[in-house]
């Protein structure tokens, strides 16, 4: 069982609850998801099982599109609404000024990742250090919002809820976007909700549910619900290679290959079968192909 599941994770679990839970429906070790989304977040989280845990890395810097709850005149220690209170101001901008605030953060811009994540810092986890009150300096990190889209503004009493769609770059934190945007209005704000609509080419839409996949009867995953891994590298370009020049890449030897240029590329077995990524190399006037990551297939005994 090798291919990617386009999971829509309900609220409530962490993306490990989710991998757990894959484990035990695939009856397979071998999974892990491509994106932590938060526990209260719910949405689009692809998990790769077996052989396809190899493509993780490709797919980790897809960009993502959600779908944004925010509460203005209330500021948390985890920037959502999972945190303790602040501060708390009255809302006195107009809805232009909100729109002009939230818009501001189109392109490029720097931001600062909070302390409720799972980066390191020096061996820790920020959320580690966060829950022992410890907060420690952290490197802004640039970030792209490719388009914002409001959908609604909604006054309640001396509250703010506004709700928004967002395009953004991998590593983006919707959570400090959210706390951003109340910091520059004077008033405070907070993340109350998240749906990840899209991750790369996977969508809500398409996705399925855990409980449709714990109905599936002794691990035997159906066709539309496990997607190739080869079909998230669409954007390199494939290579057919006979079973002796398949063999040679498994082995870890490079082939003279003619008419490609630097870069990764999907290899394929003359049979069909998808069986590494490789790397096209310039040594000399002939590219030559090497396997990046090989993957195998069993069937044609490789």
């Amino acid at each position: 069982m090798d291919g990617i599941l386009n999971i829509n994770k309900p609220a409530g679990l962490t993306s490990f609850d989710v991998v757990s839970k894959i484990r035990k429906i695939c009856q397979t070790k071998k999974v892990g998801h491509a994106g932590t989304l938060d526990p209260d977040a719910r949405g689009v989280l692809p998990v790769c099982v077996g052989k396809a845990t190899k493509v993780i890395e490709f797919l980790m810097d897809n960009t993502k599109t959600y779908r944004v709850g925010l509460l203005l005149g209330t500021a948390t220690d985890t920037q959502d609404a999972s945190g303790k209170v602040t501060y708390e101001k009255p809302v006195h901008a107009s809805t232009e000024e909100i729109e002009n605030a939230i818009k501001s953060f189109l392109g490029e811009t720097k931001q600062i990742p909070p302390m409720y994540s799972a980066i390191r810092v020096n061996g820790k986890r920020l959320y580690e250090l966060a829950r022992k009150g410890v907060e420690v300096e952290r490197k802004p990190r640039t970030v792209t919002f490719y388009s914002i889209e409001i959908l609604s503004i909604i006054r309640k009493d001396d509250k703010v809820e506004a709700v928004f769609d967002v395009d953004c770059s991998k590593g983006t934190y919707m959570r400090t976007l959210c706390h951003d945007i109340g910091e520059k209005l004077g008033c405070g704000g907070h993340m109350s909700s998240l749906v990840r609509l899209r991750s790369g080419p996977f969508t809500i839409e398409n996705s399925c549910s855990l409980e449709e996949l714990e109905n599936i009867e002794d691990g035997n995953m159906p066709d539309e619900a496990l997607i190739p891994m080869d079909w998230v590298l669409n954007d390199f370009p494939c290579v057919r290679v006979n079973n002796n020049d398949a063999r040679r890449l498994k082995n870890g030897l490079d082939i003279p290959l003619e008419g490609l240029s630097p870069g990764l590329v999907r290899v394929y077995h003359e049979s069909g079968c998808f069986i590494a990524i490789g790397k096209i190399l310039t040594r000399g006037d002939i590219p030559r192909l090497r396997t990046h990551k090989w993957i195998g297939c069993e069937s044609i005994g490789l």
